[in-house]
């Protein structure tokens, strides 16, 4: 049985072949410069992010159930992961709290909890996309043109704007931005030519920019070692297997590590399942993820990149993305890009060495301008403000803090529009006038909750002077909340008081549910 479960996740579709292996060339060169970067951000070894990101390639993406969806160390997990390895003194006892939130997620996914990312507001989602590609195209422009962080804010005292001109343009790097700018252009035109478009853009720009970095050496132009991409280099087996850091098994009693592992698991599982919702609204195909299963086969992964001294992992978006936009149709993908990073470790890291970063942040701006792209904004707006409001503030939230916080933020605002179209669609009222008699009838929705509680109190205490009959029908409710029933009993004895006439069809005074109708005659 465990055979034919295995076989079943390690299936592969010879017809998507053709599809699945070019696009894993593109994620493969996305992924690597983002676990190299990732891994720096997060104080970790070099190794560590893209050993991480072969293991999400070939581990994950064998258990998962995404045809679309690639793992590998996330960018929202950079400042945890930083804390985690300051505040827990060394590095091997923070891998055991990675295998430990491995096997936290592995119980998420028995226990089935991955229906929650069902419940996030599809606005909320979409504000992620857009966000993660702004946020991309922001963090890559100093790379597309040989800029550090550094050099972006570095002012002389007292130079003000000129200054900060002066030396923004100086420590331009122009050979960096020549190979930018034409790597962007391959990546826009490239595909539009028929005859060429076989081979994959991307991997002509890597070569195109290889080659203007070598043209260019010796040169004003010329790159330095900080603008190309730097990987470890072994030369031995033994030297290989010395990159790797086993965990500290002798702090598994350490209440830390346990708060650094259910921290890791619970924010993993979250931008797993966000990120999840958000592939498969890019997928062409329009299929479903097994939510529970992705769980598992992050479990399976993080339980995997502890042991052997990795990062933790989600699946990310920005992968993700890179897989759908070059023609991905099933996990296959994934896994090729796997064992590409893993080619790249082992055999010619070298080579590797030798890709200008600016031409990688070419790829990522292409990339952020597709998720980020104007068009979205526009067919948001048209939807309504509803839609739109949550949207943009998710979409500045995550901007300008992190993208937990800013989906938080986006549910907040989004849960506040459900309410309110909950609250105006409680029920429906009208009144008709005739020679002796108004009539109001109100009915009720198909459910009613005791949000709809206010608004039906408002209409029916403030009805105009003119109406001398009302009719609550409840016919077509399936569920009517206590809190209404109440409300709906003392406008009873209200209008009784009043001379009103009333009808009441279908509303529950009691634990059953039977139809009343009366006609209560004006009291003199």
């Amino acid at each position: 049985m465990l055979g034919t479960r295995m076989s079943a996740f390690l299936k592969l579709s010879k017809r998507d072949l053709k599809y699945d292996l070019p696009a894993s060339i593109v994620v493969f060169l996305v992924a690597l410069p983002l676990c190299l970067g990732i891994a720096m951000a997060s104080g970790a070894p070099l190794f560590a992010g893209v050993l991480t990101g072969v293991i999400g390639g070939i581990v994950v993406a064998s258990i998962s159930g995404s045809p679309l969806s690639v793992s590998g160390p996330a960018a929202g997990l950079t400042v945890i992961v930083l804390g985690a390895i300051q505040d827990l003194g060394a590095y091997e006892t923070f891998t055991l709290a990675v295998l430990i939130a491995g096997a936290v997620q592995l119980v998420l996914g028995i226990l089935k909890a991955g229906m929650i990312g069902n419940y996030f507001p599809s606005a909320v989602i979409l504000g992620m996309l857009a966000a993660i590609g702004i946020t991309i195209i922001l963090k890559q422009l100093p790379l597309a043109v040989g800029l550090s962080e550094s050099h972006a804010f570095e002012l002389d005292n007292g130079g003000g704007i000129t200054a900060f001109s002066d030396t923004i343009f100086s420590a331009v790097n122009w050979g960096a931005a020549i190979i930018c700018f034409l790597s962007l252009a391959i990546l826009i035109y490239w595909p539009k030519i028929k005859t060429l478009n076989k081979v994959p853009a991307p991997l002509v720009v890597v070569l195109v920019g290889v080659g203007l970095s070598m043209a260019f050496a010796g040169s004003s132009w010329g790159l330095n070692p900080d603008h190309l991409v730097s990987i470890p280099v072994v030369s031995s087996f033994t030297e290989f297997t010395g990159l790797f850091v086993f965990p500290d098994f002798t702090q598994i009693l350490n209440k830390d590590v346990w708060i650094v592992a259910f921290t890791i698991a619970i924010i993993a599982s979250l931008e797993t399942l966000l990120s999840i919702e958000a592939i498969d609204k890019l997928d062409p195909f329009k299929r479903n993820s097994p939510t529970n299963r992705e769980l598992l086969a992050q479990g399976v992964g993080n339980m995997t990149s502890g042991l052997l001294g990795g990062l933790p992992m989600t699946s990310v978006i920005v992968r993700s993305s890179a897989n759908a936009n070059a023609g991905g149709r099933t996990r296959q993908s994934a896994i090729f890009h796997g064992i590409w990073l893993l080619a790249a470790l082992v055999a010619i890291p070298s080579l590797i060495n030798l890709i200008p970063l600016s031409c990688l942040a070419a790829i990522l701006l292409h990339t952020g301008y597709k998720l980020a792209n104007p068009a979205l904004f526009k067919k948001i707006y048209h939807k309504g403000l509803d839609q739109f409001i949550p949207f943009t503030i998710t979409v500045v939230a995550i901007v300008a803090t992190d993208l937990l916080m800013g989906v938080g933020i986006g549910i907040v605002v989004a849960t506040f529009y459900i309410l309110r179209a909950n609250m105006q669609n409680a029920y429906k009222f009208n009144i008709e006038e005739g020679d002796f008699k108004n009539e109001a009838t109100l009915t009720l929705a198909e459910e009613v909750s005791f949000l709809n509680k206010v608004p039906i109190q408002q209409k029916l205490y403030n009805l105009p002077k003119s109406v001398n009959r009302v009719v609550i029908n409840g016919q077509h409710s399936k569920f009517i909340d206590k809190d209404v029933i109440e409300v709906i009993k003392d406008f009873e004895q209200n209008a009784l008081s009043k001379g009103l006439e009333i009808e009441l069809n279908d509303i529950n005074y009691k634990k059953k549910t039977y139809r009343k109708k009366q006609k209560l005659q004006k009291v003199i």
